[in-house]
């Protein structure tokens, strides 16, 4: 019972999570098609390995669907604990792919947008309206509706299998992004010449020298201090030697001041 009350008040502070996913589930296709496919044509596989990538490859924390069911912690997982992640990614795949989802978002606060909200509703929407056809067709016992609620099953696994790749690889998509492998982390600082302001006219040189302003020369480089060839070479040395006596002989010329 208290399990249950916690996973509900899990529940409540999800709604409050204000990140976002780093692709949404309609572009999972475009953002990393090969993984798609891989998780479509072997999902059990991807599960194992998105729910090990999540705990950081350490198996020691491994608890059954992520400790979200009755049954997590009572399955032995501490023993061996691979084994169990392959009997649950197996017997319970869906449990694996919501419980590695849990995981993710309460670890990055990450709420889900209300488009992949209706994707998932749909999803169960339609296979809750093949279950009820199958029921109906086996005491109705009309071929009609046997065929129509076989069409449906067809229908709901096939779109499904489809959203649990999605979902997969969105999975994946953010732990890329954890990891660090689109560059730097989003909380990360540019750097200094990276700053500018939005208000500058021309915007700041980053990564090249300045340029000289139109019409002027550029400034000159002076080489070392003081520069070569100074002091100036003069025939009798520097600096000059002082006249020989003061003031000079002659002067003042004769009849000097007149009288």
């Amino acid at each position: 019972m208290a399990a249950s009350q916690a996973n509900m008040e899990k529940m409540q502070v999800r709604q409050s999570y204000r990140n976002l996913w780093h692709s949404d589930l309609m572009g999972t296709m475009q953002a990393d098609t090969r993984y798609c496919c891989f998780a479509a044509f072997c999902a059990p596989c991807a599960s194992y390995l998105l729910r090990k990538r999540a705990l950081y490859n350490d198996m020691s924390r491994y608890v059954c669907c992520a400790g979200y069911m009755p049954c997590s912690g009572r399955c032995g997982e501490s023993k061996c604990p691979e084994f169990c992640l392959a009997t649950e990614v197996f017997l319970c795949f869906g449990q694996s792919v919501a419980s590695t989802r849990f995981m993710l978002q309460d670890e990055f606060n990450i709420q889900t947008t209300q488009c992949d909200n209706c994707i998932i509703g749909f999803m169960v929407c339609l296979q809750q309206v093949a279950c009820i056809f199958s029921i109906v067709a086996m005491l109705v016992g009309s071929e009609e509706i046997s065929e129509a609620s076989q069409i449906l099953n067809c229908l709901s696994d096939l779109v499904y299998c489809t959203v649990c790749a999605c979902m997969q690889t969105q999975h994946k998509i953010e732990m890329d992004k954890r990891d660090g492998m689109f560059g730097p982390q989003p909380m990360a600082v540019p750097q200094f010449q990276q700053m500018s302001r939005i208000d500058q006219q021309i915007p700041p040189n980053v990564g090249y020298p300045p340029q000289p302003a139109y019409g002027y020369p550029p400034p000159q480089q002076f080489q070392g201090y003081p520069p070569a060839g100074y002091p100036p070479q003069q025939a009798q040395g520097y600096p000059p030697q002082p006249a020989q006596g003061y003031p000079p002989a002659g002067y003042p010329p004769p009849g000097y001041p007149p009288k």
